[in-house]
């Protein structure tokens, strides 16, 4: 009697990683896991993991705040996520990509209007969990009975269906509401492992006398398995575990298959077979017209790919998480690549990159990784195709882009498609480098500057490439620099006296005083590093290597400014800010100062201008001279409203102590004719 076992027979990936999701919970957490709904449809599989301490709940209510909920495959409503946190449970979600996607669609089409009809079992938690992506809006049928019951008014429906569905009803059904609504948009969202499984099992049902259905009682897409059997075997029998096997006439049974529903584990299709090889441990298996002794655990193990470590195998992605690629190898386990097995590069997003159904080429490095997974890698298969371009890159000595991927002694450890280059440290920059961990998991341009390759050993340098840059630059600049000339720039560093800007792999200074129109104390009141700055080249000198340049506009002057607002007779409300012995000065508005010299104060005559007036004190006064080219302007306060000394008697000049009457000091008569251009320079 031959046995014919499916491939695709048991754990999707979907359900694989639910499982193992929950397993790696229970080695962590001891105060308890949920499910939310069984984890999967297997009472044996259920009822190992509640010995571990994981409880199944059906009311988010009914859960202890601050414990593990894990989402199983089938996905959930967007209202059971808020539920989850608004109870205080710690999310683990292990909804397949495959549903995950569909809650996309739906939820996309949804808003833009769409009327969504779901092909599937309305009571199935993977259809209900679809609907609530849609708002609960979706029609969902199950047979062209149902298509015939809608009543949809809508010119735009979309349809998707059930991952588990088999392929023939989709297809009658779509046909079906395309007849009845015209144009619709179908999308085919049944799982391609799914597919599979339910192709196998049609063309297997064909063959045999007898086919044996492994799967859970409420596992819908076991159920499916079974009705397509069933169409083309009428001796198919649905059993749970070994124990429901139907008796067998080894007479008239000449060929048995085999299948099993994505919620069945590995051990227990592996009992259905001991148990049968028990019952027949005689049979002969015909194998190339020659009889040989086999029994079914050997035929579940020869139906398999044989992979070893090493091999180098093409693949097929069925799905992906945030973590890990799932591919499918045509082996009993599905092949793991971890993130970091795929790529170095930082910014990678699986999502971005990789599709569901894409072939893959990679490496095997380890056909168990201990949890009955195949461990791959797509990186080192990369690094050993990279190894003749890095060498090539070495005869040019054309720049290789790496990723830092590792501090060492002495340097970094760069990956350039996986091939492992060292970079000292004083070739990681032009600059001395205080910390080789601010070039961790970034990318670096580097020359290879010593190869080995009978060591496989590579030396990289960045120093190199940057040095040739920079010179390239500067010979550019220097060919092309004008005075007046506009540049974009960056803030490199700052001092005292001013602030550093990279203008393109040159740097240039600009002065305090060339900063802001206002005096400053120090640049970082104006700008700081990092900043992006417009300058204007003000002096370059080639051979001292020293560029001038200039930030503050000439359109924010407040000179500028004053000139279209203040004009000769206007009178304006000052603030007095400083004295000197022939005058005071006052401010119109920040940055613009003025001179009330003492004779314009008073009608009497002032020995110093603190006798009336107080720093800060706000005074009326009359522009009686604006000279912008100067930044002088002049004042009368006395224009005005004078502000005159009390005096006991005003009806004689004063006299001197030679008897002579007092008149204003001859010198500060001559501080007239000073302009305000001077006095702010002696002010200073």
């Amino acid at each position: 009697m031959e046995i014919i076992l499916a491939k695709s027979a048991g754990f999707c990936f979907g359900v694989s990683n639910a499982v193992k999701l929950v397993n790696e919970l229970t080695e962590k957490e001891k105060s308890g896991i949920y499910t939310y709904g069984p984890i999967i449809h297997n009472d044996q599989v259920v009822e190992q993991l509640r010995e571990k301490g994981v409880e199944s709940i059906d009311n988010i209510d009914d859960a202890i705040p601050g414990r593990h909920i894990v989402i199983r495959a089938h996905g959930v409503a967007p209202q059971i996520y808020e539920d989850i946190k608004n109870k205080g449970l710690i999310l683990n979600d292990a909804t397949c990509p495959y549903v995950k996607k569909i809650h996309n669609l739906v939820n996309k089409k949804c808003t833009e209007g769409y009327d969504i009809i779901i092909v599937g079992d309305k009571n199935h938690p993977e259809v209900i969990g679809i609907s609530g992506w849609c708002e609960n809006k979706s029609s969902v049928v199950d047979s062209i009975a149902d298509v015939d019951k809608l009543d949809i008014k809508n010119d735009k429906i979309c349809v998707v269906s059930q991952t588990t569905l088999s392929r023939k009803k989709w297809e009658e059904i779509v046909e079906y509401i395309e007849k009845k609504y015209g144009n619709v948009v179908k999308y085919d969202t049944i799982c391609s492992a799914t597919s599979k499984r339910q192709d196998e099992v049609d063309e297997i049902s064909k063959i045999v006398d007898m086919m044996i259905i492994i799967g859970g009682k409420h596992s819908s897409n076991t159920q499916k398995l079974y009705e397509i059997s069933k169409r083309n075997c009428p001796l198919t029998y649905k059993v749970e575990t070994s124990g429901d096997l139907p008796p067998v006439d080894i007479k008239k049974i000449k060929k048995i298959g085999i299948s099993a529903g994505a919620s069945t584990p590995e051990w227990v299709i592996e009992e259905v077979i001991k148990k049968m090889s028990d019952l027949n441990n005689k049979q002969r298996v015909d194998m190339n017209e020659q009889e040989t002794e086999m029994n079914f655990a050997d035929a579940f193990e020869k139906s398999m790919v044989t992979l070893r470590d090493g091999d180098v195998v093409t693949g097929k992605v069925i799905g992906y998480n945030n973590k890990e690629i799932f591919v499918d190898l045509g082996y009993k386990s599905d092949g793991i690549i971890p993130i970091e097995e795929y790529t170095d590069e930082p910014d990678f997003k699986i999502s971005d990159e990789v599709k569901v159904g894409d072939e893959i080429e990679v490496y095997v490095k380890k056909v168990n990784d201990g949890e009955g997974n195949v461990l791959l890698s797509k990186k080192y298969l990369d690094a050993l195709k990279a190894w003749d371009d890095i060498a090539k890159a070495y005869e040019d000595k054309t720049p290789v882009r790496a990723i830092v991927i590792e501090v060492v002694n002495g340097g970094v450890i760069a990956s350039a498609k996986g091939v492992r280059i060292f970079v000292p440290a004083s070739q990681i920059s032009d600059k001395y480098v205080k910390d080789l961990n601010e070039f961790l998991k970034k990318p670096i341009n580097v020359r290879i500057i010593e190869f080995n390759e009978k060591k496989r050993k590579l030396v990289g340098s960045a120093r190199v490439i940057l040095e040739e840059e920079k010179e390239k630059k500067l010979k550019e600049f220097w060919a092309n620099v004008e005075v007046g000339k506009i540049y974009n720039g960056v803030v490199k560093s700052l001092t005292d006296f001013g602030a550093f800007v990279d203008i393109g792999g040159v740097d240039g200074l600009i002065h305090k005083s060339e900063l802001s129109w206002s005096k400053i104390k120090h640049p970082s009141e104006v700008v700081k590093v990092g900043d992006n700055v417009q300058v204007t080249i003000l002096d370059a000198d080639k051979e001292k290597g020293k560029i001038s340049l200039g930030y503050r506009k000439t359109e924010d002057n407040p000179w500028y400014k004053a000139a279209q607002k203040y004009k000769v007779g206007d009178v304006v409300k000052v603030k007095v800010v400083r004295f000197a012995p022939f005058g005071a000065f006052v401010e119109l508005e920040e940055g613009i100062d003025g001179l009330v010299h003492i004779s314009q104060i008073s009608t009497k005559r002032l020995a110093k201008p603190e006798d009336v007036l107080t720093a800060g004190m706000m005074v009326d006064a009359k522009i009686i001279e604006f000279d912008q080219e100067n930044k002088k302007i002049s004042l009368s306060i006395k224009e005005v409203k004078p502000i005159d000394p009390v005096t006991e008697d005003t009806s004689a000049p004063a006299e001197n102590s030679e008897g002579e009457s007092a008149e204003e000091p001859t010198e500060h008569k001559e501080e007239m004719d000073v302009t305000l251009g001077d006095i702010i320079k002696k002010d200073e």
